[in-house]
């Protein structure tokens, strides 16, 4: 049996568990909104009209915060469209996903679903079609407390008090051609500097992120975020990445290895966004908000073109999940994690329906999709400090990533508890992998409190409705610890996670 090691030490800290890394995305686009968190009529709806199961499956996956509106559909939409009396919100066009919006939902409902599901809200504003005003005034009326007409608006409409957003996206993927309002980078960087300082200007402790590269594959990768920097640096906190990874052709060891591009792609912005600060002599440090990952089968999108009738939340990228996918998903968390010192909000796109962890059916049930596993449980078990893994494990070849780990992983330590968690996945796609974890540093005995993993011999198995529960998480079999250093036993092609705590 092929091995790995890691020694992992209590004072090695890269940065604290961030709650905002396990945030996910709500946008109007295909069924996530209208039959996916909100279907009056159902029998499992709410008062509001909010399904009940979505709410339900969105507090066991343990999202903290989610975004909203968009995506590609805020960059043509109107915030106003989604306020006051529903019977007389205007439909629109929706150019992004070629639908029909019919405003049943707007920034009012979604707050209300938010508290309902316990999470934050980071609110995206529109700055492919419009600018400044809007975004003042849409602050206005979510933040002001009172006494101003957009604030008694909202008073009016039946919130009190305001929403108190903090978290703000000036716009989304401008530097895409593809994007409604698409803008140079020297366009956007002097837009979302005007609009970042006007918003301080209404609320100076705001924390603003900056649109950054829409993938790492853009030409104007890196010299994007340095343009828009140049002029945005001292008036945002962050710069948003977004990446999504798919198998191309059966190359499922590149696949497997997806974590390595997402390592790169956080690397880059970094040191772009640092080479910017240093330029500017200044002493903030900009932080990334990953605010869309995720496996989405991009080329079976582009290749079924969007719907030629203008529909009401037509199926749009409704990926089904395998076991694959799923251990991809987990690697990208500890992606997510190892960069808890920049990488301080993420988002996984998105949360019901479109391309997403939970799926449901019209007046029909909701259900976990293979991906919702390793989510959930990371987000439930990571408390603490992250841990820096100098990890020691054979490689393989990539076609697309070169030479790749067989065995990545990020530990977790929580010393209000001392427990430490050990989140690992095995890219091998034939035997398993031993993972010997040296916890002599701790300087207490620790056992196997819980322990998990996802995985199936056949890689391609999923959830449906019909069988909803095909895929999810079993006790991974073999984990000892003696002399203060853990084996464990990672199935091929698995995500593991391992909680240990003190006797």
């Amino acid at each position: 049996m092929l091995r790995a090691h890691v020694a992992l030490n209590p004072a090695s800290v890269v940065a604290p568990v961030s709650r905002r890394t396990f945030g996910s995305f709500v946008e109007h686009m295909g069924r996530c909104v209208y039959s996916g968190i909100y279907e009056p009529g159902h029998p499992l709806a709410d008062e509001d009209g909010f399904r009940t199961d979505v709410l339900a499956l969105a507090r066991e996956l343990g999202v903290t915060m989610v975004r909203y509106p968009g995506g590609n559909f805020v960059s043509g939409y109107r915030w106003e469209d989604g306020i006051g009396p529903v019977g007389n919100r205007p439909r629109r066009r929706d150019l992004a996903w070629r639908s029909i919006e019919t405003n049943e939902v707007g920034i009012d409902e979604f707050a209300k679903w938010a508290e309902k599901a316990d999470v934050e809200i980071m609110y995206a504003v529109n700055l492919g079609t419009r600018g400044v005003q809007e975004a003042l005034d849409v602050h206005e009326y979510v933040n002001h407390p009172e006494g101003t007409h957009l604030s008694e608006l909202r008073r009016s409409h039946g919130a009190e008090k305001p929403y108190g957003i903090k978290l703000w996206c000036l716009g989304n993927e401008l530097d895409g051609p593809w994007q409604t309002g698409h803008k140079t980078p020297e366009e956007y960087g002097l837009l979302a500097a005007s609009t970042a300082r006007a918003l301080r200007s209404a609320e100076p402790d705001l924390e603003l992120v900056a649109c950054g590269s829409s993938s790492s594959v853009m030409p104007t990768f890196g010299s994007w975020e340095s343009t828009v920097l140049e002029h945005a640096y001292d008036v945002v906190d962050y710069v948003s990445c977004h990446a999504y990874y798919e198998e191309h052709d059966g190359d499922l060891g590149s696949f497997l290895a997806s974590a390595v591009d997402m390592d790169h792609f956080v690397n880059s912005i970094v040191a772009t966004a640092d080479a910017v600060g240093a330029r500017l002599k200044s002493k903030r440090k900009i932080n990334l908000s990953f605010d869309e990952w995720n496996v989405w089968y991009l080329s079976r999108f582009q290749s079924a073109p969007l719907p030629k009738e203008w529909e009401v939340a037509p199926r749009v990228i409704e990926d089904q999940y395998n076991v694959a996918d799923a251990v991809v998903v987990g690697n990208l968390l500890i992606s997510l994690l190892r960069h808890s010192d920049r990488v301080t909000a993420a988002c996984q796109a998105q949360l019901v329906n479109v391309i997403a962890p939970i799926m449901t059916e019209p007046g029909g049930p909701a259900w976990r999709q293979t991906i919702f596993h390793p989510f959930a449980r990371t987000a439930a078990l990571a408390k603490g400090d992250v841990l820096r893994l100098d990890i020691q494990s054979p490689t393989y070849e990539t076609a697309r990533y070169g030479d790749a780990p067989l065995v990545d992983a990020v530990a977790t330590h929580d010393p209000a508890t001392g427990d430490v968690v050990v989140f690992a996945v095995n890219r091998d796609q034939q035997q398993p992998v031993g993972f010997t974890v040296d916890l002599r540093a701790f300087g207490a005995d620790l056992t196997v409190a819980e322990s998990w993993t996802l995985t199936d011999d056949d890689v391609r198995a999923s959830n449906t409705r019909d069988d909803p529960d095909r895929v999810s998480l079993a006790a991974l079999g073999t984990v000892t610890v003696e002399d203060g250093v853990a084996n464990i036993v990672l199935p091929r092609i698995s995500w593991s996670a391992v909680r240990l705590s003190r006797l």
